[in-house]
């Protein structure tokens, strides 16, 4: 969100991330769940707004407000943060920073006096005149306490969306196409439909586009959006695959 803006310029923000509901609800077990009724939902959008709408500005009262002694948060790149390292962290973006967050397709449910929140965080950044667009899922578990709602938890995950599409010079898909192996019955095959790459994971799945970063680099137009990278032997045939997925490779054989 744009606690990025925050890494960029050194600030180690570490805010919006998960509560562990576990906790939240155990003290509701003996609550069922129910849609929240619209003044509730209606007013922890309010708060959740009031959070975002303090990040820019570093405005810390607000989180002081809102935020359990006791709350967790979790990024989007799992790093956890409490209250003091939430507030220690937060100061005004320095110029040419700029953020919002627009809070979209919420549902809230309750149980007892406790409520969870889901809702799309869409965030517009500015970054010395560049426009970055990132969008994120977020879960937010809300608790009573003295008869105000107190966020116990915070969590959010980036929402994979398709990049600006890239011109790679000298690409010739044709290198690519074949068919890739990492289990005697288990292949993927790439094809070439006039200069565009595809591929498929199993004999009639879905096609996915490999959309195009540099030499032998590209990244999937599925869900996930992982990378995919092609390998050379000594001579330069491409004769591997590998998919980078969550800090991991799979590596698939090119048949010969």
């Amino acid at each position: 969100m744009l606690r990025a803006i925050l890494q960029w310029t050194a600030t180690p923000m570490r805010s919006l991330g998960f509560l562990l509901i576990f906790a939240a609800l155990h003290t509701a077990t003996a609550a069922q769940a129910a849609e929240a009724p619209k003044p509730l939902r209606d007013d922890l959008l309010k708060i959740t707004q009031a959070l975002v709408d303090a990040i820019p500005m570093g405005n810390k009262a607000v989180w002081e407000q809102t935020l359990t002694d006791d709350a967790v948060i979790i990024d989007e790149f799992g790093r956890i943060a409490h209250k003091a390292d939430t507030l220690a962290s937060m100061h005004p973006f320095p110029t040419g920073f700029a953020g919002s967050i627009e809070l979209r397709d919420a549902r809230a449910l309750q149980y007892g006096d406790t409520a969870i929140l889901q809702v799309e965080e869409y965030e517009r950044e500015t970054v010395f005149g560049q426009q970055l667009v990132v969008r994120y899922q977020s879960l937010l578990t809300f608790v009573k306490q003295a008869g105000a709602w107190k966020l116990a938890g915070y969590e959010d995950v980036t929402i994979p969306t398709a990049p600006p599409k890239l011109t790679v010079p000298s690409l010739l898909p044709g290198e690519y196409s074949g068919t890739y192996r990492y289990a005697p019955n288990r292949a993927w095959t790439v094809s070439n439909k006039d200069g565009v790459l595809s591929y498929v994971t199993k004999p009639g799945g879905p096609e996915h586009r490999l959309e195009p970063i540099a030499k032998d680099v590209f990244m999937g137009s599925d869900d996930e959006r992982n990378l995919l990278i092609f390998r050379r032997d000594e001579h330069g045939k491409v004769n591997a695959l590998i998919e980078r997925r969550k800090f991991n490779d799979l590596r698939l054989i090119r048949d010969t």
